[in-house]
């Protein structure tokens, strides 16, 4: 039987109230998780909760308002602008509980929030890791942009071999409580590129970012994007994926 996944497309949604909402979602699954555990279930078998008809796992996408969100080893100084910059641009800032450091978060990004019990994968976060990158990269693949990984550094790259050339397509920073996953990645698709001048981005002042748009001469349909996207982590992580109006 494959994990059950409940995929919801936010649309365009400001960060706090999604964020806590991943809050909320992570903590419902680490409850039964314990639960089950004093109960002498085994998660291995993929039990639903008889209270609670709901899948186990959760797959948030969603598009943020300009944002700027801090891992909790980030360095604040990586913040290059003022706080009365960033308010007269609109764009809201957050030191938030994932790892890594600062990123840019606004429209014409697609940002993945997987909400997984691992336990019903794989319990290794260095793999999940790498899977998320993977479905990026596929999808890259798909409209023809040959993207890849730099080794010892986090996300998903353009000409990853080509040193200070190299150009973050995605990045990615996730937490991981009892094996439960929040956080994710941000997949810069139609992207204004000019935000990420507020920030040195992921503390990396080498290498320099990009889109999909950029990267492939013209707008790209986001939709369309999402669905490939969604078809490469189907295939990878194996699930049973539930989409909910």
């Amino acid at each position: 039987m494959k994990p059950r996944v409940h995929f919801l497309s936010l649309g365009r949604a400001s960060y706090a109230p999604v964020w806590k909402q991943q809050e909320n979602l992570m903590q419902s699954i680490v409850q039964r998780k314990i639960a089950r555990k004093k109960a002498g279930l085994s998660e291995r078998e993929r039990s639903e909760d008889p209270e609670l008809d709901l899948p186990m796992s959760h797959l948030l996408f969603v598009e943020h308002p300009h944002v700027l969100t801090l891992g909790k080893s980030g360095d604040p100084e990586n913040v290059v602008v003022t706080p009365a910059r960033l308010k007269e641009l609109g764009v809201e800032y957050f030191p938030i509980n994932r790892g890594g450091d600062i990123t840019y978060h606004g429209p014409g990004q697609l940002v993945g929030y997987p909400i997984l019990d691992l336990d019903q994968f794989y319990t290794d976060i260095g793999k999940f890791m790498r899977m998320l990158e993977e479905a990026i990269i596929l999808t890259c693949a798909d409209y023809g942009v040959e993207a890849g990984r730099i080794e010892g550094l986090t996300g998903v790259w353009i000409d990853a071999d080509q040193g200070m050339s190299a150009r973050k397509i995605a990045a990615l920073g996730v937490k991981c409580s009892r094996w439960v996953t929040m956080h994710g990645f941000a997949f810069n698709v139609n992207t204004d590129l000019d935000f990420f001048n507020l920030i040195v981005p992921c503390g990396i002042d080498d290498r320099g970012v990009t889109s999909l748009a950029k990267e492939c001469g013209k707008e790209i349909n986001e939709k369309e994007v999402s669905d490939r996207l969604i078809g490469h982590l189907g295939v990878l992580f194996d699930w049973n994926l539930i989409s909910v109006d």
